[in-house]
């Protein structure tokens, strides 16, 4: 029988009426003799609220519990889930991360999957059952439970497929595929009906919301095509895949840009050998996710200014492990948070030159100034104002002919 991984977001299962749905979608793979899988997110805005609670009793509440409480979130949905099918029908049972189990390694709140024993839901299927799995969550050699970082029902969709070898996985959402740009910021965005896990994970990575960007990796190492679709309308998604096809006859495939960056900088740090090491290594223990660095050196050659981005939520957190850094001795900190990052993305610019020329002068055309540029062979990504985020995405939408 030919199987599928269903994964449901937070939105698709954000009401009662849209579980509902959830389940009629569900329903149709079944009258098709298609053997489901499904995994499921906790519904829209349950995660936040279950944070909330959290930072109300501590602002450092334990890690381990965190992950105990977040993860209640889509027992709930799972359980609405095989309720719904049951009622119409089905043969259904919810199962939570540790009951077939689903086992992960690494720290709390970003663990990664190793391992599904699949013997309990292989069984269930054969009987005709559709199992319903918690996503975003696993447990370590310790038994407890653990989660895999915002966004992971994702990762668990992928590995689902990865360990029962099955014929597809479709990633169910509010959005039906991706765009060469976000839909809300920018009219002209249009749908991209297949792009290579090399595209999607920089997209991912540089501020596309569609994906979870560990996900895509794992798809990518573990050679998991899927398909991104709506749950709300019946059209056809996007193919994320590793084929080697043509994709696009565009250079750029899509373009991204973020909202919640930080540029910090550090002036006047002493030049020595290590010094940026001695920088970014407590910064790298604490989770702190360091991006576009640029040094300066000094004219008399003794000092540096060390420029880099985060995320706007870990400035105190890295303000405060650089002053109290004994291995690096520097005058100012400073940061801004009015910045956003902006890239476009495309594995055809690795042999067509002179893109990095027309994405400046695009730029330069609507007096967008660049602050910091960082490159790799398929992204360009600049440090601008965030106030001309829109502006930007625009004109780098028309000038690569993706409007």
């Amino acid at each position: 029988m030919k199987t599928v991984v269903l994964k449901f977001g937070g939105t698709s299962v954000g009401s009662i009426s849209r579980i509902k749905n959830v389940a009629k979608i569900i329903s149709s793979y079944k009258n098709k003799k298609i053997g489901v899988i499904v995994v499921s997110s906790a519904m829209s805005g349950t995660t936040n609220e279950l944070i909330k609670k959290t930072k109300e009793l501590s602002n450092n509440f334990d890690a381990a519990e965190y992950d105990v409480l977040l993860a209640t979130g889509e027992q709930a949905t799972c359980a609405l889930i095989a309720g719904r099918l049951k009622h119409l029908g089905f043969k259904a049972r919810s199962w939570m991360s540790w009951q077939l189990p689903i086992i992960t390694e690494g720290p709390y709140s970003s663990s990664r999957i190793n391992k599904i024993n699949k013997g309990k839901i292989l069984n269930f299927m054969k009987s005709g059952g559709v199992p319903i799995i918690t996503g975003f969550q696993g447990i370590n050699l310790e038994n407890r439970i653990t989660t895999l970082g915002r966004g992971g029902t994702d990762a668990s969709a992928i590995m689902l497929a990865k360990f029962f070898n099955t014929d597809a996985c479709d990633i169910y959402t509010d959005v039906d595929g991706v765009y060469t740009t976000d839909p809300r910021n920018h009219s002209k965005a249009k749908k991209i009906h297949k792009i290579s896990y090399d595209e999607m994970l920089e997209m991912a990575s540089l501020g596309a919301k569609v994906m979870q960007p560990t996900s895509v990796q794992d798809a990518k190492l573990n050679n998991i095509n899927f398909s991104v679709k709506s749950s709300f309308q019946k059209k056809k998604g996007t193919l994320i895949t590793g084929a080697k096809k043509t994709f696009s006859n565009h250079i750029i495939t899509g373009i991204t840009s973020t909202k919640n960056d930080s540029k910090v900088t550090i002036v006047g740090v002493k030049d020595r050998p290590g010094v940026a090491a001695a920088v970014f290594k407590p910064l790298s223990l604490n989770q702190i996710n360091v991006d576009m660095v640029v040094q300066n050196i000094s004219l008399n050659g003794k000092e540096t200014d060390l420029t880099f981005t985060i995320k706007s939520e870990d400035i105190r957190k890295t303000e405060k492990i650089i002053k109290q850094n004994k291995k690096i001795s520097f005058r100012k900190f400073t940061y801004n948070n009015n910045v956003s990052k902006v890239s476009i993305i495309g594995v055809g610019m690795i042999t067509t030159p002179g893109i990095t020329y027309r994405m400046f002068q695009a730029l330069a055309s609507k007096k967008i100034n660049i602050m910091v540029i960082s490159t790799s062979e398929i992204k360009i990504s600049v440090l601008i104002s965030n106030k001309q985020i829109k502006k930007a995405v625009a004109v780098l939408h028309k000038e690569f002919k993706l409007d």
